[in-house]
């Protein structure tokens, strides 16, 4: 892969032509007055909290096992009205005050272990998340612009909420964005096809370059400290940065990505269907059976590295939000260690996914590549919630011991 120049704001042309030619880094001036962009100058490690249940105990899990940052998604919180904080995500008319409370109080644990949290809703107006609506996808934010003021209304209002709270380490705008859903295009498609779709939908509700500028002109317009996070299209796949005309003005914005690609191998299905894929090997994906070993997760990323190079993005402004694995497919563990042994080489911020879920064990690493035993399942029979048998596994230390490096 080529390699990647970086750019640092703080540095004038001539020098940084120079210190780049050499190879060098300065990162960027965020070191200035404790800004909050400045906690991801360095690479951060961290994890996805996607519970139904937010409780302290969790938080004093996540600092022992070490994680610096959590990505916070409340959208399976009970709150005031259907949509947790919004109240309604078909017409957004105020924050919840009781659910901002419990957020508060969620970010307040955060805070007392030293962790900081980026929050990753789900659901926005006109995009109520598809597991809250009946399993449907809600496609009406990529199809109705009057979508688009309410989202920036609500940020705008969770922005002044929070711009002050020291437990807050980013805002990620939207979760997996799909405005290219069931238009034509694969998601498997190529970098040209991508951008040939671009072109026929810039400038419609379907433009997500255009929404985010909104936004964070919106979260700005209360919030200028916050760093922003961004998903790429197509549920936040690395290539579909390739077709956005350029990177963002906003000098605090992280370019997010997620991974878990190739998806036959990776999914749940491949265990409880038999389908018997495991890494490295043969693996259905784009159309055809590729090999995926540790060359090819490498090249997946070819493309969004060479836009970020082409923009001149820093890798401590890139993240790999989300990656997993069910944890019982075969070659889970090799897959962790490549995939994270190329994004620890490249310096990019990531956070697996998920820690201690508390509805679904399947990636739950803490388990191990086994069942959950009889007594469990008798113990969920009797309408108990036990504690599922976790343990040290060598799955789970390959992540584990990421924590522990310096």
């Amino acid at each position: 892969m080529p390699l990647i120049r970086l750019f640092s704001p703080c540095v004038g042309g001539l020098m940084a032509g120079a210190l780049l030619a050499f190879g060098l880094w300065i990162g960027p001036c965020s070191a200035l007055a404790g800004e909050k962009i400045a906690f991801w100058d360095i690479q951060r490690k961290g994890a996805n909290f996607f519970n139904h249940e937010p409780t302290e105990e969790w938080f004093d899990a996540a600092k022992a096992l070490g994680v610096q940052w959590v990505r916070l998604a409340y959208d399976k919180w009970d709150g005031e009205g259907r949509d947790f904080l919004l109240k309604d995500a078909d017409r957004y008319r105020g924050l919840s005050r009781a659910d901002l409370n419990k957020l508060k109080k969620v970010l307040r644990w955060a805070q007392e272990r030293g962790i900081k949290v980026v929050i990753a809703p789900l659901t926005l107006p006109g995009s109520r998340w598809a597991q809250n609506n009946g399993g449907v996808r809600d496609m009406r934010l990529w199809r109705d612009i009057a979508y688009w003021a309410q989202a920036e209304a609500f940020w705008r209002d969770l922005a002044r909420e929070l711009k002050d709270n020291p437990a807050v380490g980013g805002y990620n705008i939207i979760n997996e964005p799909v405005p290219e859903f069931r238009s034509g295009l694969e998601e498997t498609a190529s970098v040209e096809e991508y951008r040939a779709w671009y072109r026929k939908h810039r400038g419609t509700p379907s433009d997500l370059f255009e929404f985010y500028r909104r936004v964070i002109a919106a979260i700005r317009e209360v919030d200028g400290d916050t760093p922003i996070m961004v998903d790429s299209g197509y549920f936040a796949r690395p290539d579909a940065f390739t077709y956005w005309p350029s990177a963002l003005e906003d000098r605090k914005v992280l370019y997010a990505v997620h991974m878990y690609e190739p998806y036959e191998f990776t999914s749940h299905r491949n265990f409880s269907e038999r389908k018997g894929f495991s890494y490295p090997g043969e693996v259905p994906y784009g159309g055809k059976v590729e090999r995926w070993d540790r060359s090819r997760l490498q090249r997946y990323f070819e493309p969004f590295l060479r836009w970020a190079e082409e923009n001149r993005i820093p890798p401590n402004r890139m993240v790999v939000a989300e990656f997993g694995c069910y944890r019982r497919n075969k070659g889970a563990e090799r897959y962790f260690g490549d995939l994270i042994s190329f994004m620890n080489r490249r310096k990019l911020h990531w956070a697996f996914y998920a820690f201690r879920e508390d509805q679904w064990d399947g990636m739950d690493y803490e388990i191990g590549a086994g069942g959950l035993g009889e007594s469990y399942w008798k113990a969920v029979e009797k309408g108990l919630k036990p504690t599922p048998p976790r343990k040290d596994n060598p799955l789970f230390e390959v992540i584990k011991r990421e924590f522990r490096r310096p």
